[in-house]
């Protein structure tokens, strides 16, 4: 089944078109080639949620409504919840003294996540700490490949780190390196055209929307604020509408006559939305129809499935983890 796989969410809300585009689609190609694990990252979500659990509670199986609806079969994915698998949290508190604070600090993924969520100088421990929860992720499940954005390759290199302090310390070979499997899709913009598409800045089109609130979300898209009238030369350039054609219109022929008519003049923008709005309900529908016809019974049983397969990979890992620490006590020594 080619390499070990392992992908994750943060359950802090639904997913959109955005997380379909740039990690939905590329799992459901992956699982068909590789051994992939999927996990829902509540351990990590509730570093800046501790407050809401209910909130990441709830989205857990949103989540995985979305994750079989879009195509995802955990006959081929092991699709688990992080905090199930209590050797994650053992391997985190053995990494955690392979880390110094500085190095932790210096991260630049972290940083940068520090200053959207405005922590100032009262940064929870479990916050700064989550890059040496994902390397337990990483390691516990010995994945090689992680698919990623390039803001999160920082995370990676540190993961990597801490493996080979671990392996150099401990005179083993026991834990993986991995690399990062990069996104060759772009961030989708939100439909204001302001950031990226975001659970938590509201500006994103999510799988689970009805029609009337898609086509509601299409029409207020930004697009040209130039473009007053339909025969008024318009941009495409920063134009929402035709940054949604382009990512998910199957006719990309079409996309370019008509970007060629907008940019000379003569189409409005009610009729280009009108076109993105057929895409997108032709596209959500079946999604749609799959999810509703989901069971929570079902939902239930593909994660107790799934978790105890990943408690099954995790068991084998630590295991080897615990020899090589000289921590596998028993009554016979």
């Amino acid at each position: 089944m080619g390499k070990i796989i392992l992908t994750a969410d943060r359950p802090s809300g639904r997913l959109h078109l955005g997380h379909y585009i740039g990690s939905l689609l590329n799992r459901v190609d992956l699982q068909n080639q590789h051994k992939q694990y999927v996990m829902i990252a509540d351990v990590q979500a509730l570093t800046d949620n501790f407050d809401t659990p209910d909130k990441i509670r709830s989205s857990v199986y949103e989540l995985a409504y979305d994750y079989l609806a879009v195509g995802i079969d955990p006959k081929k994915t092991t699709i688990f919840i992080q905090s199930q698998i209590p050797e994650i949290a053992e391997l985190t508190i053995y990494f955690l003294n392979l880390v110094n604070l500085g190095r932790l600090e210096r991260n630049p993924t972290v940083k940068a996540e520090i200053r959207q969520k405005n922590f100032g100088d009262v940064i929870p421990v479990g916050f700064l700490c989550y890059p040496i929860s994902q390397s337990a992720d990483i390691a516990t499940f010995q994945a090689e490949l992680i698919p990623v954005g390039e803001d999160q390759i920082p995370m990676i290199e540190q993961a990597n780190e801490i493996v080979r302090r671990f392996n150099g310390i401990y005179n083993t070979d026991c834990l993986k390196e991995s690399k990062p499997l990069l996104s060759k899709t772009p961030r989708l913009v939100g439909i204001d055209g302001q950031a990226k598409a975001s659970k938590s800045l509201g500006n994103a089109i999510f799988l689970s929307d009805e029609p009337n609130v898609i086509k509601e979300k299409v029409f207020s898209m930004f697009t040209d604020p130039d473009h007053i009238r339909a025969s008024d030369p318009g941009k495409v350039e920063g134009n929402v509408v035709f940054t949604y054609l382009d990512a998910f219109h199957p006719d990309k022929g079409e996309v370019e006559d008509l970007k060629a008519k907008y940019r000379r003049g003569g189409l409005g923008d009610t009729v280009v939305k009108g076109i993105l709005n057929d895409v997108l309900q032709n596209l959500l529908t079946p999604i749609h129809e799959k999810r509703f016809s989901l069971k929570r019974d079902h939902i239930f049983d593909v994660l107790r499935t799934g978790i105890n397969e990943a408690k099954l990979a995790a068991a084998r890992t630590m295991v080897q983890v615990r020899t090589a620490m000289g921590v596998n006590y028993s009554d016979k020594e």
